[in-house]
């Protein structure tokens, strides 16, 4: 994966996000599924987020998304789930029935992926001093 740049940060912020239906239905199928990936790739456009990997499986969604850092795990999962139910249940009106008006629960799993494991970057950091020692 590539870092990215603005004009003043070089980042690599890859998060991965799911999250569910409410009582997990199974409604994302078909059309419903179709028209939510097409949805949550124009969200991710508008925050210039790169969707690396998108799954819609009929009760959860898995989305793997490259973000700037200006913008914090929660709100991007507030987001792209707030936006997507109003637009979806805004053409599956039927939806609502079967969520109970809302069509995603509170909850999510988020977790950060980047090219170099933890321990790379602990080690990394732990020789930090023994760097500095050998320039002076």
């Amino acid at each position: 994966m590539e870092y990215k740049s603005t004009r003043h940060v070089k980042y690599l912020c890859n998060y991965h996000f799911v999250w569910i239906p409410k009582y997990r239905r199974k409604v994302l199928t078909g059309e419903v599924a179709e028209y939510t990936k097409e949805v949550l790739r124009t969200i991710a456009e508008e925050l210039g987020c790169e969707v690396l990997a998108l799954e819609v499986m009929p009760d959860h969604i898995h989305l793997f998304v490259n973000c700037p850092p200006r913008y914090a795990p929660s709100y991007l999962a507030n987001y792209f789930k707030g936006k997507s139910a109003r637009l979806i249940l805004k053409k599956f009106p039927e939806l609502k029935k079967a969520t109970n008006g809302k069509l995603w629960t509170r909850s999510y799993f988020v977790s950060t992926a980047g090219n170099v494991s933890s321990e790379t970057i602990k080690k990394y950091i732990e020789e930090q001093w023994a760097k500095e020692n050998e320039e002076d």
